[in-house]
């Protein structure tokens, strides 16, 4: 197990003179704080002795319809909660899977860049970890099938492709609808469960959510999702959606590693989405994260030198930067804490090494003008670097 390079930064970046573009913190102070008080207040009223009781592995059967209703914003219409595994938010669901279908040499497919967290667990389990190319639209199914062929000519096992397809976390990229359909037949026929992770598919900037993955593959495709993002991610509670024989064993797995998910917390999500304008409140939030994007689009536009290049989110919470003339941001990161502004390296979001001209930037917790006052003095350090490089070589 190592140290994850987002976590390994929360020390520093909490620092109130630092501006944050690191976590990926959601804007919690935007819920209405009343609402969640009469919500926990009722739940200990009414339903305390449930609440603080065991619960089974599989989680609140009220909390697992409410979740389908959820997947049925993203096109999953087909979803029952008998299907649902409620877990302590989407990254314990990644865990119980990868201790359910990983063997120590077996493969795991991810994006390249991906999730740290991802990283870090499918090592925990002495899982080898191979990236496949992405671009601005998404992963390449070309690449995954010439990725899948080598990995088949050396005689590796291959077990799960995972994805987080919309809104990505670390780039901010969207995998097409034609794309996703190309990737699940790909993974199909190579015998590989592809492991859908949608975090931040509710938080989109252009209109309706998108369709997930799983809404078109039930009998391929692992959903896991989580209110981390979209309700608070104190709460702990997201989900897994599997096909019966998969959840039968994560079930198990769960049982195994904590007997039974927190009841408090369950049944105050519960009640909440059963009494809350949660739907609006939603859209509040995507005007929220739009505005903090928009600032920080801009102020990588107007500041930013010359060969810098960035994604352009539709959604979600992050923005990926890479940076020319071969910075290493890993080693710049110290000059960026003293100019008060922190991101995260991009090295951390690979298993191989690479990533290290990149970053991964968040905007979702600083207010907008902060947002732009960071990206201001990350710009002065980039352009600092720049010219010191430009110094030695010359």
């Amino acid at each position: 197990m190592i140290a994850s390079e987002v976590r390994a930064l929360f020390a520093v970046a909490s620092r109130p003179e630092i501006v944050s573009l690191a976590g990926g913190m959601p804007a919690v102070d935007a819920l209405p704080m009343e609402a969640v008080a009469a919500t926990v207040a009722e739940v200990v009223t009414r339903r305390g002795a449930q609440a603080l009781q065991y619960g089974s592995a599989q989680g609140d059967p009220d909390l697992r319809a409410r979740i389908c209703d959820v997947m049925a914003l993203e096109g999953i219409t087909d979803a029952h909660p008998d299907s649902v595994v409620v877990t302590a938010g989407s990254q314990q669901a990644l865990d119980l899977l990868t201790r359910v279908f990983v063997d120590p040499g077996d493969v795991v497919l991810t994006e390249g860049p991906t999730y740290v967290t991802a990283i870090n667990t499918f090592a925990a389990y002495q899982a080898r970890i191979v990236h496949v190319p992405m671009d601005d639209d998404g992963l390449v199914p070309d690449g995954l099938a010439q990725m899948l062929r080598r990995l088949a000519a050396e005689g590796a096992r291959v077990k799960l492709l995972y994805t987080v397809p919309t809104f990505q976390n670390p780039g901010g990229i969207t995998l097409t609808a034609q794309r996703r359909a190309e990737v699940v037949e790909i993974c199909r026929r190579a015998g590989v469960l592809v492991v859908e992770d949608n975090p931040y598919g509710l938080l989109s900037f252009t209109g309706e959510p998108g369709r997930a993955i799983r809404a078109d593959a039930p009998d391929d495709v692992v959903y896991l999702g989580s209110f981390s993002k979209t309700l608070a991610p104190g709460m702990r509670v997201g989900w897994a959606l599997a096909p019966p024989a998969v959840t039968a064993r994560l079930v198990l797995a769960a049982e195994s590693a904590i007997l039974s998910q927190s009841m408090f917390t369950q049944l105050s999500v519960e009640h909440y989405l059963a009494t809350q304008p949660w739907a609006e409140q939603l859209k509040g939030l995507r005007e929220l994260y739009r505005e903090r994007r928009d600032a920080m689009l801009d102020a990588l536009a107007a500041s930013m030198p010359v060969g810098a290049r960035w994604t352009r989110p539709d959604g979600g919470f992050f923005v990926w930067l890479t940076l020319p003339g071969g910075v290493d941001t890993k080693a710049m990161l110290p000059r960026a804490i003293a100019a008060r502004v922190a991101y995260v390296p991009g090295v951390g979001f690979y298993a191989d090494g690479s990533g290290r001209s990149s970053m991964r930037l968040s905007y979702c917790y600083p207010p907008a003008e902060r947002v732009r006052d960071g990206v201001e003095r990350l710009a002065q350090v980039i352009t600092a670097e720049l010219r010191l490089r430009d110094t030695f070589r010359s």
